[in-house]
C-alpha cells in the first residue's frame, strides 16, 4: 500500500514538473516572438563543451538578410516550409521509404523543428530529443509567423567551425566566409552556406568538398524550380 501511494505521489510530482516545464517553454516562446534570442541552447552547450572555442554570432533582422538566403535554405532543407505546421509527414514517409530500400537513414526535420532544436534542445540523434522537438515545433508554428521562424532559424543556425571559432547565424557566416554583410549575399553564396547546414562541423564553406560543390549546384537548381525570389515574397 505504501509503495503504491509513493508511486502515485511521485507520478503527481513528475506531472507537475512536466507541466511547469511546458509552461516555462511556452512563456519563452511567447517572449521570443518579439524579443530576439541573445543565444541558443546549442550555442551554450557548444561553449560549455569546448571552453577554448569562441562563438562568433551577430543577430540581424530579416530586412538585413538577402532574400536569396531564405530561398536557399528552403530549397536545401524544407521545400514545404511555407505550407506545413512544423512537421512534414511527407518528408518523414520519404525518409522511411529510402531507409527500407537500403539507403542511409536521413533526417526529415523541418526548418521549424531545426529552429526548436537549436533554440531549446541539443544536437544529436537521440530519440528523446526528436520526441521533444515535434511539440516544440508545432508550438512555434502556433505562436510565431513563418517569417519569424525563418528569421530566428537563420540567426541561430550553425554554419561551421573555422580556426577555433564556431560560426552561428547568417551574418557571422557572411562576414567570416565572404567578407560581406548578409544583406549582400548572392544566390550562389547563399546556396553555398545552405549546402553545409546538414553537418556544419563536417562540411566546410571555405573549402567545399566535391560533395558540397555538387550540393551547391543542386540547391541552385531547386531555387529556380521553386520559382526564385517569388517563392519567399511572403517572408520579406
Amino acid at each position: 500500500m505504501r509503495l503504491r501511494h509513493g508511486l502515485r505521489r511521485a507520478a503527481r510530482w513528475l506531472a507537475w514538473i512536466g507541466l511547469g516545464g511546458l509552461l516555462f517553454v511556452l512563456l519563452i516562446i511567447g517572449i521570443f516572438r518579439v524579443v530576439d534570442p541573445p543565444s541558443s541552447a546549442v550555442m551554450f552547450a557548444d561553449s560549455l563543451a569546448n571552453e577554448q572555442r569562441r562563438i562568433q554570432y551577430e543577430w540581424v533582422d530579416m530586412e538585413q538578410i538577402s532574400p536569396w538566403m531564405p530561398l536557399a535554405v528552403i530549397a536545401s532543407e524544407d521545400q514545404r516550409f511555407l505550407s506545413h505546421w512544423g512537421i512534414d509527414p511527407g518528408a518523414i514517409a520519404t525518409a522511411v521509404e529510402d531507409y527500407r530500400r537500403g539507403r542511409s537513414l536521413r533526417g526529415a526535420s523541418t526548418i521549424t523543428q531545426q529552429t526548436a532544436k537549436n533554440l531549446f534542445l541539443w544536437n544529436g540523434r537521440q530519440t528523446i530529443r526528436k520526441v521533444l522537438e515535434a511539440p516544440l515545433a508545432v508550438s512555434l508554428e502556433i505562436v510565431w509567423s513563418k517569417r519569424r521562424i525563418m528569421e530566428v532559424y537563420l540567426n541561430v543556425a550553425e554554419f561551421g567551425l573555422e580556426g577555433g571559432q564556431a560560426i552561428y547565424g547568417v551574418e557571422a557566416a557572411s562576414q567570416h566566409f565572404f567578407g560581406i554583410s548578409a544583406r549582400n549575399l548572392t544566390a550562389g553564396q547563399a546556396a553555398r552556406l545552405a549546402a553545409v547546414l546538414p553537418s556544419p562541423k563536417r562540411f566546410s564553406v571555405a573549402r567545399p568538398s566535391p560533395y558540397v560543390q555538387s550540393r551547391v549546384g543542386w540547391i541552385q537548381e531547386q531555387m529556380d524550380q521553386l520559382g526564385g525570389l517569388r517563392h519567399v515574397a511572403t517572408l520579406r
